[in-house]
């Protein structure tokens, strides 16, 4: 039986009022970024990897953008139109202590680790200079081959002491003209001892700083050379030992750099000017120079990566197509060009703070005392992950500023946005030794047929090659090549006799 819904009479409840609901606020994991005291115009902190970075860094980060602003940004743009060398953004440098970044506190520095110099070089490219950065990478690197060798060198602590206090600038002369991008083959380039200490002959195709720093690490060959490249040796030269013209360095990008050529011309130095042991240069140069470097660099060109997607950012928010009504920003073409830039940009940087971690790791937080054990050579272990390093920023910022260049269009062309310059400074990336080819190389040759094939100064014999070219020649032809080889090793055995 059906109940008489008719009859029961249906009771509807007043609605209840819905609870407040209660806002929290998300935590400020990455603060706000400021730019002559209002918001920065470009990404925020949200797109940076923050959290890298120990509070006294972050600290360190913020009075390094705001210097940018008021002095280094406006720098940059005089440096590369009259190709003036950037002492004045040094000079500013140095008022946060920048020239001694990873000296030891002892010594007057800040003591600060690979994270920290990453940082440091990326925001001078992105915010300030890009010649300025690179200026300085070289710098650091000269720094962390003096500090590498500098415990019982009365020289190199002196100078290493000195560094913000007298604005004394320095630089790596490793270059060649005879071996082009691989800078570790010294072949015109010599040293000797004598009575007074050490003759010093350098022949260089490319010195950053050139003629305009205060002090240079030079390598040679050294001075018991009997043929073997391998054997390299350092040298401290002052700005005075010297030969520099500067008017024959005119660059398409970095052009505040100072890049020429360079020549130190059988100069005497004293014995105590050696960096190192004789014979220490390679190991010094898979410890210190090449890491250092290869970080260093890396970070400035993520800088610039980071600087061009800032401009960009800039314009096409603020242009707008009236006939639409509708901003650059707006479309979606601009937004995947954007997009794309920012997650490769950030994908390089990942690979630039993780090795720097690594490296913070390997050294005990960038501990210069383990180098008194001249056996010690921990970054050495993981060299070919910075050639990865390298590899992918160079790479990244020819792309990006490609794309930051189509994206903010014609205006881009024109050197007022600044897109020009940053895009004509990115473009050494790819091409400065060791180039991407060569990169590329070492990784797939080392990986496919291990390290030893790399054979660095041409030491190894092509059995393979040898046996899959006589094998084309005739009997003739091997009895002339035979007797051929045999009077070319006749001198050779008379000399070990």
């Amino acid at each position: 039986m059906q109940p008489d819904v008719a009859a029961t009479p249906i009771v509807v409840e007043a609605p209840q009022p819905l609870p407040e609901v209660i806002k929290l606020e998300e935590p400020k994991m990455f603060g706000d970024k400021v730019w002559a005291g209002e918001p920065f115009w470009g990404l925020g902190f949200e797109w940076d990897p923050q959290w890298v970075l120990t509070p006294a860094q972050k600290e360190l980060q913020g009075k390094l953008i705001e210097l940018c602003q008021t002095t280094l940004r406006e720098n940059a743009v005089e440096s590369d139109r009259k190709l003036l060398f950037p002492r004045k953004n040094f000079k500013a440098l140095t008022s946060l202590g920048l020239l001694g970044l990873i000296v030891p506190k002892e010594l007057g520095g800040l003591g600060e680790n690979h994270v920290c110099t990453a940082m440091v070089v990326e925001t001078i490219a992105r915010y300030g200079c890009a010649s300025t950065a690179m200026c300085y990478t070289m710098h650091i690197g000269a720094v962390a081959a003096a500090l590498f060798r500098h415990h019982d060198s009365a020289p190199l602590k002196d100078i290493l002491s000195r560094l913000d206090r007298d604005c004394l600038i320095g630089t790596l002369s490793y270059s060649d003209p005879e071996t082009g991008g691989h800078f570790w083959y010294p072949m015109s380039s010599g040293a000797e001892r004598v009575p007074e200490g050490w003759k010093v002959r350098k022949k260089a195709s490319w010195t950053t700083s050139g003629g305009f720093a205060d002090w240079y690490i030079v390598q040679t060959t050294s001075p018991d050379f009997n043929g073997n490249f391998s054997n390299l040796s350092c040298f401290l030269i002052l700005n005075d030992e010297v030969h520099y013209d500067p008017s024959q360095w005119d660059g398409l990008g970095l052009r505040g750099n100072q890049s020429g050529a360079l020549e130190v011309r059988d100069r005497v130095i004293p014995l105590d000017r050696i960096v190192g042991p004789v014979g220490d240069g390679a190991p010094s140069n898979d410890e210190t120079v090449d890491p250092y470097f290869l970080l260093c660099s890396s970070s400035c060109w993520n800088g610039i990566s980071l600087g061009l997607i800032d401009i960009a950012k800039a314009h096409t928010t603020r242009k707008t197509h009236k006939d639409v009504g509708l901003r650059v920003a707006d479309y979606p073409t601009i937004q995947d060009y954007v997009g794309e830039a920012i997650i490769d940009t950030n994908a390089s940087r990942s690979l630039v703070f993780l090795m720097a971690q690594a490296l913070d790791g390997v050294t005990n937080n960038n501990d210069w005392s383990i180098h008194q054990d001249l056996t010690a050579l921990p970054r050495a272990q993981v060299l070919h992950w910075m050639w990865q390093v390298k590899f992918t920023a160079a790479k990244n910022v020819a792309h990006v500023s490609d794309k930051m260049l189509h994206a903010c269009g014609g205006t881009a062309y024109k050197p007022q946005l600044g897109i020009e310059r940053y895009l004509r400074d990115g473009k050494a990336g790819w091409v400065m030794g060791p180039s991407n080819e060569i990169l590329r190389q070492f990784v797939g040759k080392a990986s496919l047929l291990g390290f030893p094939s790399l054979d660095y100064w041409n030491t190894s014999i092509n059995e393979r090659a040898i046996q899959n070219e006589t094998k084309k020649m005739s009997a003739e032809q091997k009895r002339a090549l035979a007797e051929r080889l045999m009077a070319e090793s006749e001198p050779q055995k008379v000399a070990a006799e």
